[in-house]
């Protein structure tokens, strides 16, 4: 155990005693994995420093983007967007610049395709998730050994594909289709034809990623919209299947909810809504509960995700932090070694 300030906190620190608020309230429990909001929290209630363990393994997560690249691309993403308007594109030629860069950038990381990577939910921010799906497509793609063109298509259209909700005024963030007005949803759903309509003259984007951007709501079995088609390209159906994994772990579109669920979604309709080909090579690089994801096992213990175990996204290694009697202990567990145990319950 050793003191450490808040401000040299990295992330992937476990709390090594509990953290109280001034009305001496259990703010953060002893064997809690101190993520970045909890970080922030303890910023705003001017807590200087906290006890954290120094021994034993550490949280590793394992990223598609490191984050200060994802940043300055997503900064210029938005840079980018931000000054365009319906009847004036001349800036967003540079997004198929930013494509490249993105999918460059991937393919310089050593054993990029090989990886199993933790997806973690995010705030409903569109230009972050228009850069988590470049992300997420182009590993499918590279997987899927999909020529460098249709690479370059997919990068293209994942950029652009949510272009449509820049001209509308209503709140899409964390609300499921139930909780809009029907005017509301109707709007929301022809926002692939507002950005398919402002780019169909350009002639710097091919039509394979204009269409892309029109069909990415669309669904194999002919329930998505706009347009309820059935026949949808190899590329497409990558983009439907990442764009929905995405949406629904940052909540644009629909209430937001755990990694998890979203992964027990696409397994419920695999071959049904969404390519089954394209949803297996997905779950293979995804991981179930992300490294530092506070979880109760069928053993009734508690513990933290350490890291992932290649090849199985859905076991892990954790390290335990409470038995099931509720008693602090710090051990590590391997679920590739223990067949009889599994994760019951995400905690956070």
């Amino acid at each position: 155990m050793k003191r450490c300030k808040v401000d040299d906190l990295k992330g992937t620190e476990i709390l090594a005693k509990d953290v109280f608020t001034p009305e001496y309230q259990v703010l953060l429990s002893v064997g809690m994995p101190l993520k970045q909001e909890y970080i922030e929290k303890l910023r705003e209630l001017e807590i200087k420093e906290v006890y954290i363990k120094d021994d034993g393994p550490h949280t590793r997560t394992v990223l598609i983007l490191r984050e200060e690249v994802e940043e300055s691309f997503k900064s210029r993403v938005r840079n980018i967007l931000e000054k365009h308007t319906y009847s004036h594109n001349e800036k967003l030629e540079e997004i198929c610049q930013m494509a490249d860069y993105i999918i460059t950038n991937i393919l310089e990381e050593d054993k990029v395709v090989e990886q199993i990577y933790d997806l973690k939910e995010r705030s409903s921010d569109i230009y972050d998730h228009s850069i988590s799906l470049c992300s997420l497509a182009t590993i499918v793609a590279l997987r899927m050994e999909l020529s460098p063109k249709k690479v370059h298509d997919i990068g293209v259209s994942c950029l652009l594909h949510d272009l449509g909700l820049r001209y509308m005024t209503i709140d899409f963030a964390d609300r499921d289709p139930g909780e809009m007005s029907e005017f509301e949803y109707a709007e929301y759903k022809k926002h692939p034809i507002y950005g398919y309509s402002a780019l169909r003259g350009e002639n710097w984007i091919s039509n394979e990623s204009k269409n892309m951007i029109l069909y990415h709501h669309e669904r194999i079995d002919g329930s998505g919209y706009p347009l309820k088609a059935t026949d949808i390209s190899e590329e497409c159906r990558i983009v439907q299947v990442c764009d929905a994994f995405d949406e629904m772990i940052c909540g644009i579109g629909c209430k937001s909810v755990k990694v998890h669920e979203a992964v027990e979604y696409l397994k419920e309709f695999k071959n049904i809504k969404f390519d089954g080909r394209i949803v297996d090579i997905f779950l293979e690089f995804t991981a179930v509960y992300p490294a530092g994801s506070r979880v109760r096992t069928s053993e009734g213990e508690i513990g933290a995700v350490l890291y992932q175990n290649k090849e199985f996204p859905d076991r892990p290694v954790l390290r335990i932090i409470k038995d099931k009697d509720g008693k602090n202990v710090d051990r590590v567990m391997d679920l590739t070694e223990r067949d009889n145990i599994a994760i019951e319950e995400v905690l956070d």
